[in-house]
């Protein structure tokens, strides 16, 4: 599927992986924020995945922008257990 509708990208979605939306020495695009603008993952986006809906992200967040805290710090957020994971994988 290609959409550029973010409710379209994630109905129905069992698991939502994003990223953030300027990188680690991109500061200076801050303009470049007004391109994401609805594509944040937040309360009213989750209300349109699966009711098991999971959330990953590669880390680090930028709470308030690509994710809100509601999100990242939900039950069903899988941010930190894929972080471990991550973690374990680079390590061996």
């Amino acid at each position: 599927m290609h959409t550029t509708d973010p409710v379209e990208a994630v109905s129905g979605a069992h698991v939502v992986y994003t990223d953030v939306f300027i990188s680690m020495g991109e500061e200076h695009l801050k303009d470049k924020m007004a391109a994401f603008e609805g594509y944040q993952v937040n309360e009213a986006m989750v209300g349109h995945m699966d009711d098991a809906w999971s959330f990953m992200h590669c880390l680090p967040a930028h709470r308030g922008e690509e994710v809100t805290d509601w999100v990242m710090d939900h039950e069903q957020s899988i941010v930190f257990d894929q972080a471990e994971n991550r973690m374990w994988a680079q390590m061996s």
